[in-house]
Parts: C-alpha cells; sequence; structure tokens
C-alpha cells in the first residue's frame, strides 16, 4: 500500500520512522516529497521526491492529483495546503486515492483562526483563557483596560500563528531594549507594543489574553471521524532539561474527547492546554502532528500508525496498547552528514 506525505511540518521524520518500525513486512511503502531536496525526512521514507516550488494553490493542487495518479498513491496524507484538500476527497477518489484529512474544511478553518475558535469552543472542564481581540491600537487599550483589572498578567498572539510565533509577556515595567539585556524571551514592554500599534493603524487580528502561568500539556491524539481512539499527555517542565512526564490526568482525557467529537477530529492530532490559577485551560488544536510525537510513542501506543492503519482498515482491526503513565521522556538529537 503506497502512502504519500507532501511538505508538512519537522515531525514527518519521526512518524515515517515510527511507521516503518511497526511495519517490519513491509506492508507500507512510504513516499515523502518536500521542495527542499536535503529534507531529513527523505532519509527515512522508501522513495522521496522534490516538489516544485513557485506554484499557485490551484496549480499546486492539481500537481498533488498527478502525483497520485502517477505513482499510484493509495493514501495521501496532506500537509501543505490541508485545508483545502480536505474538501476534494472525491476528486482523489475518482482516480483511486483516500485522503486523511485531520476534520473538515470548515472545521479545519476554525481551528486556525484562533479568534473564531475561541469564541465557538465550549469546553466546560478546560475553558479556553479570557481573550478580546483587536485590530487597532484604540481596540488594544479598550481590551487591555478591561482585561488588566481582572488579571495581574497579560499576553498578546495573532490569532492565525504556528509554532508559537507572535506569542509575547506584556512587560509593564522594562521596555524592550531592557527585555533584551536581561535574556527575558517571549516578552514585550507595554509603551513599546503601544507605539509599534499605534505606528500600524489597522493590522491582522490579534489576540489579548490572560497569562497563565502554570505547566503545559501537549496531548497527542488519534481519533476516528470524531471518536478518540487513542491519546497520550506530556505535561512540560517549568525549566529546560528535565523531560517531559507523560500524565494521563482524566480531566484532560476527557476534554480531547469532547474536542475530538464537536470538530469531527480524524487521524493524527495535538491538543494544547495550560494551567493558570489552579484550573486547566485550552491552547489550541493542532490538527497535525505535534514536534514531540516521538516522546508520546515512547509511552506505548505508535500513534502514526495506529492512524495510518485505522485508515487503511478500520479500527475495529487495531489494537491500541496501553499508555506508561508516569514515565519521563526526553528527544535526543545526534549529528549527521546529508546527501
Amino acid at each position: 500500500m503506497r502512502v504519500w506525505f507532501n511538505r508538512t511540518f519537522s515531525s514527518v521524520y519521526a512518524a515515517i520512522e515510527l511507521i516503518r518500525e511497526a511495519d517490519p513486512d513491509g506492508r507500507f511503502h512510504i513516499i515523502y516529497s518536500n521542495a527542499n531536496p536535503h529534507a531529513t525526512a527523505a532519509r527515512v521514507a522508501h522513495e522521496f521526491h522534490v516538489e516544485p516550488t513557485g506554484m499557485e494553490a490551484a496549480s499546486y493542487l492539481q500537481w498533488c492529483l498527478d502525483f497520485c495518479r502517477d505513482h499510484q498513491v493509495d493514501i495521501f496524507i496532506p500537509g501543505k495546503e490541508a485545508t483545502t484538500l480536505a474538501g476534494l476527497h472525491a476528486r482523489f477518489e475518482a482516480q483511486g486515492t483516500r485522503v486523511l484529512s485531520a476534520a473538515s474544511p470548515a472545521s479545519l478553518q476554525l481551528i486556525h483562526d484562533k479568534a473564531r475558535f475561541y469564541a465557538s469552543v465550549d469546553l466546560p472542564g478546560a475553558p479556553v483563557a479570557d481573550t478580546v481581540q483587536f485590530e487597532n491600537v484604540a481596540q488594544f487599550d479598550a481590551a487591555y483596560t478591561a482585561l488588566r483589572q481582572r488579571h495581574p498578567k497579560l499576553c498578546v498572539k495573532p490569532s492565525r500563528s504556528v509554532f508559537g510565533l507572535g506569542f509575547a509577556i506584556l512587560d509593564e515595567e522594562r521596555n524592550s531594549a531592557a527585555l533584551l539585556l536581561a535574556g527575558a524571551l517571549y516578552h514585550i514592554g507595554l509603551d513599546d507594543m503601544r507605539r509599534g500599534l499605534a505606528e500600524l493603524g489597522e493590522f491582522r487580528t490579534m489576540l489579548l489574553m490572560e497569562y497563565l502561568d502554570g505547566h503545559e500539556y501537549s496531548v497527542d491524539c488519534v481519533g476516528d471521524h470524531g471518536r478518540l481512539v487513542a491519546a497520550v499527555a506530556r505535561k512540560k517542565p517549568m525549566q529546560a532539561g528535565r523531560g517531559q512526564l507523560i500524565d494521563m490526568r482524566q480531566d484532560i482525557l476527557d476534554a480531547c474527547a469532547r474536542l475530538a467529537l464537536d470538530f469531527g477530529l480524524n487521524g493524527c492530532f495535538n491538543v494544547q492546554f495550560r494551567e493558570g490559577g489552579g484550573a486547566l485551560r485550552l491552547l489550541e488544536i493542532n490538527p497535525r502532528m505535534s514536534g514531540g510525537i516521538g516522546m508520546a510513542c515512547v509511552a506505548g501506543p505508535n500513534l502514526p500508525y495506529i492512524a495510518l492503519c485505522g485508515f487503511a482498515d478500520g479500527y475495529d482491526q487495531v489494537a491500541v496498547p496501553a499508555v506508561r503513565n508516569g514515565i519521563r521522556v526526553a528527544e535526543l538529537t545526534s549529528p549527521t552528514e546529508l546527501a
């Protein structure tokens, strides 16, 4: 069975490696493509192809259709253009390829827009942080006045972003130069922030939020069109270098099951939580594998393999191993020469 991962996040390296480890008989032939000819995941795939560059979305989607036909792809697991491809299943199926999407196009669009997502999500066991969106400095000032009365520390982030890009804690005492010299990562001076926003005029939607100062949890999951099949929760340390703790809290598992149902989640996805004021709060859903998927799988379930087998054969044919709760995991790196 020929399985294609197109250009996607770096976690694809771990995913392909995990699938191949669990598939010693070679039932799945893994194809990977990327515009970068030196992409590291090429080392673990059975077959690698260089993607074209400079294509507009419509041309790239046609290229994907042609690639599936020419390479006789049975299962396509998209990264690039995943939201659009989620709405094109019938076109691929007509030529013999099934597409594994994390959700419907509507759900994916909602999940990627945190302003809309936060306004729509209903999760009593882990509600989202107190949040106000803004698109100019006047809206920022009004939001800051309202939220600061309720919370001792606030932060900002874009409504649309990945990898935490654009996130910053607002510092009322120090300017950005002092924060830089102090090595205070992910902080920005409040006055500097206001001055910059005023100069921009109108800008893309940003979120002003209460800052959650507790532990963060990353939960790697597998879903079956809204049913939670497997989940491994990792508790991140407050200080780096201490690994991550597998912590299968029932409230976290219940919250993931509720989100899977509400958004029709399918295949591999990731949910982020953080504690604040002693309570669990939802940060986001990532409709893809997380960068820490390999660490999660150390605890037992091989999540990429479970998702692939479940999609190929039906989840009633897939056994999910028990999670080794309470173990501490970490990711090691080693240097290598690229071809």
